[in-house]
């Protein structure tokens, strides 16, 4: 039987991805009423997993890049995604039969449904992170050679570009550049990849546990049960920390939302402070100066009572959450993944510990 993604699915992805997004990935708002308006126009979406995609079959990532600061007043027009898509299919000279995730996120789970929707093609049940990070190199096919060539850019204004490098970190330093001169968001087509790489490279059903994730905080939230325990059951995760924000520091700088959150405990963390720093996504929590919490593991803010995931363009001072940490997928965790995005590509001087030694009974 076919897997669609209709409007309730759409709302449950929506919500989980921004569990998984850890602050970044874009606003799930904005994605979520651009990816519903699509379905009720054109219809829902077919998902299908990997298992369902032949080796040569051809997919492509579509997804926003830039600082998710700048979408609280700037939206997306909804045909970027149609041109990034087409230039991307042109300069391949073969025919796209799928679109996916590259990352768990806000806007960029849900960006992917809406290019399906509006050209009736089946995405797939997976993505390029497991969770959400900020640069275009940071995505698991990148470990195992898969090219972002064609990386394909489309702004509101109608502006579009094509770049190929000759490897990923310099498609970062290229597409930053564009990205600002857009107005520091563009649309984007990157990572087309057969069915075999999929295989080899892909963070599977990621799509899935995102919906998984929203289900699970609606239906406990319908049963008045406590959603902190059923967020921290979905994810494996961990509570770290319960505060109150206390000061925000976030600045925009080339094309990245960069901060810092400091956090004043409440209850049985009453008395200690952690500080939680980000580049669009959530890096390090550290608690009382001690580091406890690093990339490339999951850190996510969520509303206290609700289990609302928090981006990090949304923190306001006043806000009372729960900070939680999840493992990151295995591929991050090689010794060639952690040259990508463990803690010290990001400049911290420590070494990454895996959440669940920390924190694990």
């Amino acid at each position: 039987m076919k897997r669609l993604i209709g409007i309730q699915e759409v709302e449950d992805i929506a919500l989980g991805a921004a569990v998984l997004g850890t602050g970044g990935g874009g606003d799930p708002y904005v994605g979520k009423l651009m990816a519903i308006e699509a379905i009720r126009q054109h219809g829902p979406v077919e998902l299908v997993t990997i298992d369902e995609v032949d080796d040569d079959d051809m997919s492509v990532a579509i997804a926003m890049m830039g600082a998710p600061t700048v979408m609280v007043e700037k939206m997306p027009g909804g045909e970027e995604c149609v041109s990034a898509f087409y230039a991307a299919q042109s300069y391949l000279g073969k025919t796209i039969k799928y679109v996916y995730s590259i990352e768990a996120g806000g806007i960029n789970s849900t960006i992917p449904i809406t290019l399906a929707a509006k050209l009736g093609l089946p995405m797939i049940d997976l993505d390029g992170m497991g969770r959400a990070f900020p640069e275009i190199q940071m995505v698991t096919h990148n470990l195992f050679g898969v090219t972002a060539t064609p990386f394909t850019m489309a702004d509101e204004k109608g502006n579009s570009a094509v770049l190929s490098t000759i490897d990923n970190r310099w498609m970062e330093t290229f597409a930053r550049s564009i990205a600002v001169n857009m107005g520091a968001t563009s649309i984007i087509g990157a990572y087309a990849a057969s069915g075999k790489q999929h295989r080899e490279a892909a963070v599977f059903g990621t799509l899935s546990l995102a919906e998984t994730i929203g289900k699970t905080l609606r239906d406990a939230r319908a049963a008045h049960m406590d959603v902190i325990k059923a967020l921290k059951d979905v994810t494996k995760g961990y509570v770290v920390f319960h505060g109150k924000l206390v000061d925000i520091q976030r600045r925009t700088v080339a094309g990245f939302a960069r901060g810092e959150a400091i956090l004043e405990g409440i209850g049985e963390d009453a008395g200690s402070r952690m500080n939680i720093q980000f580049q669009n996504e959530n890096l390090m929590a550290a608690r009382d100066g001690n580091i406890i919490v690093s990339v490339p593991d999951l850190i996510t803010m969520v509303e206290e009572d609700t289990g609302e995931p928090i981006t990090t363009e949304q923190l306001r001072y006043g806000f009372r959450v729960m900070v939680l940490a999840m493992p990151c997928h295995p591929h991050w965790r090689s010794a060639k993944g952690l040259e990508v995005v463990g803690p010290k590509y990001f400049g911290y001087d420590v070494e990454y510990v895996p959440v669940e030694q920390r924190f694990g009974s």
